[in-house]
């Protein structure tokens, strides 16, 4: 077909303009559109699972007669918009999105053996975060709303990052850029198309280990159509531990809540009274609850930084809820169990999915030290399924420079009493075993060692679902 000079041009015109208009989409975006489906991550995940049914812990009362501290403690919504009109600082949790081109930058990390992005065999980071030049000089893409240059040390300075096109979250805490390169207290990477937790002992951006994101309220949740679908992100002023979903410590006052506990509104408690996009926030505290993620204020619940919240509205209907409207659900609760239907066992060709004497990770170095544990996500590895509920291994322990044992078990369960396989020093024993997983698919693994390492090696055959 033949075009026309003038068409020619009209054509041409046209093709750069859809060509700067997909540059345009491309550009970084702070507080931009998020990628879909809602809520983020799996539905099974954590921050997405009904605990409207779930036990109360038997500490309850006490728990929240800590929090109290005396009269009863009220809710406060820990998000807003600008602090003033057009100023630099800013209430609530700012986010970046880019695309999968964004370049990489590399972090310097306080707290780099706990951080991604880093090569932990020799503690040097690599291009890992994709960072917009922009956070440099811009604001409201860091918490507080400060440029990256500025306020080097001043609050908690998060900043989080997702990659649409990946669906991948990177979040940082504590950033700044120093003139030359980035520096922070410490750094998490989140696939959100997977359930998989931080290793054991590991922070992230957050005190708790978990991600933050998930976990906030967002403007375009509560003013949208559909129900909220998640639980949300809050802290209390002190912490006892950790238990699942969590991964970190940060804290040891008996009286308080572990890291990761979470709080359900009580579903006889009357919010009928209150503004709608309230009542919406509140209905998912019922149904999904309050998942304790760092140190700080009390009952201060988590939410982005948007310019449509009216705190005149939010604030008070915040402050009509206390810590007593809350219980505590059993500590550590990972759900329902799974229904107990037909067992189906599906072989597989043997894949070695830990070996401790490659490069350190997640599933590699360093050997086991005594008395460490550490948790192993199976699921999504060596052709293993999410919907996996057991599988057939191979354990090898091989180098020990001690006598030990090691005891493979759940995730998130109390530690059995039998071993898995015992050793002397020197020796390579191997052992045939049945694995139940946990929820997101995990093993944890004991090493019963008095002095000394060992060397540890799984080799998958099989999966029961």
């Amino acid at each position: 077909m033949r075009y026309s000079r003038g068409s020619a041009k009209l054509l041409a015109l046209l093709g750069f303009l859809s060509a700067a208009a997909v540059r345009v989409q491309a550009q970084p975006v702070a507080n931009g559109p998020l990628p879909g489906p809602f809520p983020l991550f799996p539905a099974d995940n954590w921050w997405n699972l009904d605990v409207s049914a779930a036990p109360v812990d038997s500490n309850s009362a006490a728990f929240i007669a800590f929090i109290d501290n005396g009269p009863p403690r009220h809710l406060h919504p820990d998000f807003g918009g600008d602090v003033s009109p057009g100023s630099t600082q800013i209430y609530g949790m700012p986010y970046g999105v880019v695309d999968g081109t964004q370049p990489k930058k590399a972090v310097q990390f306080f707290y780099a053996s706990e951080s991604d992005g880093v090569n932990h065999a020799t503690g040097v980071s690599f291009p890992f975060y994709p960072i917009p030049d922009e956070v440099i000089t811009q604001t409201h893409w860091i918490e507080g709303g400060e440029q990256g240059n500025q306020n080097l040390y001043g609050g908690d300075r998060h900043l989080l990052i997702v990659d649409r096109d990946n669906k991948y979250l990177y979040e940082l805490y504590n950033l700044f850029f120093d003139g030359t390169q980035w520096q922070a207290g410490s750094g998490a990477f989140f696939d959100m198309k997977t359930n998989n937790r931080r290793p054991d002992t590991w922070t992230s951006a957050d005190a708790a280990g978990l991600a933050i994101l998930p976990g906030l309220v967002r403007y375009d949740e509560v003013s949208g159509s559909a129900e909220i679908g998640h639980a949300f992100r809050f802290t209390v002023r002190a912490t006892n531990g950790y238990v699942y979903p969590a991964s970190h410590n940060a804290g040891s006052n008996p009286q308080a809540l572990p890291m990761g506990a979470r709080l359900r509104l009580k579903a006889g408690k009357d919010i009928s009274g209150l503004p709608a996009q309230a009542q919406k926030i509140f209905r998912a505290m019922k149904k999904y609850g309050l998942i304790v993620a760092d140190n700080g204020s009390d009952m201060f619940i988590g939410g982005t930084y948007d310019n449509n919240w009216d705190n005149s509205i939010l604030n008070p209907a915040f402050a009509a809820l206390t810590a007593d409207d809350f219980e505590v659900i059993q500590l550590g609760f990972q759900g329902p169990p799974p229904p107990t239907a037909a067992v189906s066992f599906y072989t597989l060709a043997p894949c070695r999915i830990v070996d401790t004497r490659g490069a350190t990770g997640s599933f590699g170095g360093p050997a086991l030290a005594p008395g460490a544990e550490r948790v192993f996500t199976l699921a999504g590895r060596c052709g293993i399924p999410s919907s996996a509920r057991a599988v057939t291994v191979n354990v090898t322990v091989t180098g020990p420079t001690a006598s030990g044992f090691l005891t493979l078990h759940p995730g998130g369960t109390v530690v059995p009493l039998a071993s898995t396989i015992n050793y002397r020093p020197g020796q390579t024993r191997a052992n045939n075993a049945v694995l139940l997983l946990g929820v997101p698919g995990d093993v944890r693994v004991l090493c019963g060692q008095g002095s000394g390492s060992a060397h540890f090696v799984l080799d998958v055959t099989g999966y029961f679902q």
